[in-house]
């Protein structure tokens, strides 16, 4: 069965960032992820995540000025030195938390792609990476959410893992971003997921990010694919519930339930 972790940025948002970890732990998650850990200190992080028996699964890099409306600065031309040093803080978070993936946001280009910078971020990142023992993902966003970012098609992504050649850069495959942007979930999923290239997945209902269960996808198949396809990896899941956190988690008992 796919294994399931919470995403804290977008699901208990009822509590206190550091509360979220133990009302995850209480409905049966066994990992978290979100999107930045850089407001707290890794110590304060480690503790929660070994108090509440949770494994941190994937954390973001620095984005730039997230608040400014930044999404990202490796493929921004100029900005290589900030990148850069955003990912050595990644990776301290990392071995500090245990995290074996971080994911480097690309950004917003609204005068076209950078690739060659992109390309050469990545390449740098990934021996720094490497060296560490982490795997970078890069995720495409559709453009309804994220309006002119860098990446947003699953052929786009795959296409940079295989240019840069280095074992540890992945796809995050993000269903609802997916779903959006080009659809055919099941044949992505059955193409993609064998070839080892995708690191991560993450789902959430469509068009309004709230439960998966809720709008246009049918996520018992698509979880049973998945299955079918043995992915060793996580299923993150990040979507906004409609009310509470816990009483929305009805679609993961019941697939739990069906397949105990």
């Amino acid at each position: 069965m796919p294994r399931f972790a919470a995403n804290l940025s977008m699901m208990y948002t009822e509590y206190p960032f550091p509360a979220r970890f133990a009302a995850a732990a209480a409905d049966g998650f066994e990992a978290v992820e979100y999107l930045f850990p850089y407001a707290y200190d890794p110590a304060e992080l480690r503790r929660l995540l070994d108090e509440h028996g949770l494994r941190q699964v994937l954390f973001n890099a620095p984005p730039g000025d997230w608040d400014a409306g930044e999404r990202g600065t490796a493929a921004l031309p100029g900005r290589e030195a900030e990148t850069r040093a955003g990912i050595e803080r990644a990776l301290e978070y990392a071995a500090a938390l245990y995290c074996p993936r971080v994911h480097v946001m690309a950004g917003l280009l609204p005068t076209g792609a950078a690739r060659e910078t992109y390309l050469g971020n990545l390449a740098w990142a990934a021996e720094r990476a490497g060296a560490a023992g982490v795997d970078l993902l890069i995720e495409p966003i559709n453009h309804r959410d994220m309006p002119g970012y860098f990446l947003n098609r699953q052929a786009e992504a795959h296409a940079v893992v295989r240019e840069l050649g280095a074992d540890n850069i992945k796809v995050q495959l993000d269903l609802y971003h997916c779903q959006i942007t080009e659809g055919d979930l099941t044949t992505t999923l059955r193409r993609d997921l064998p070839s080892g290239r995708v690191g991560h997945l993450q789902i959430a209902g469509v068009p309004d990010r709230q439960e998966p269960d809720a709008g246009e996808l049918n996520i018992g198949h698509l979880l049973d694919v998945i299955d079918e396809l043995d992915f060793q990896g996580w299923v993150g899941c990040e979507y906004r519930p409609r009310a509470g956190t816990s009483e929305g988690l009805g679609w993961l008992r019941d697939y739990r339930g069906a397949h105990a």
